[in-house]
């Protein structure tokens, strides 16, 4: 059975199109530091929402405040990729072509 390269390309787009709407309405959040510094990001890497105890706010230790932060956003920026590219997967996997799962 043939595949028409056409058809399957603009299948493959309305569902890549499909996908990014998935992903912006799908989120990750992660906390670190005990809870103390939670973020929220969206499948398409938009952070939507910070949120930093007032206790992790110490004038005298800015350094700890923003080693949570860069702990937080690199965690929640890894586990949205990852969510994406799960997605990319089950798309990929969904056109039928040959070898692609």
């Amino acid at each position: 059975m043939r595949v028409d390269p056409t058809k399957a390309l603009r299948q493959m787009q309305q569902r890549q199109e499909q996908m990014m709407q998935e992903l912006a309405g799908k989120t990750v959040e992660v906390t670190v530091g005990g809870g103390t510094l939670r973020i929220v990001m969206t499948g398409q890497q938009e952070v939507k929402e910070l949120t930093i105890a007032p206790e992790v706010v110490d004038p005298a230790d800015v350094e700890m405040l923003q080693d949570l932060i860069l702990a937080a956003f690199n965690e929640a920026l890894e586990r949205s990729r990852d969510m994406a590219e799960e997605q990319m997967r089950s798309l990929l996997g969904g056109l039928g072509i040959p070898g692609l799962r």
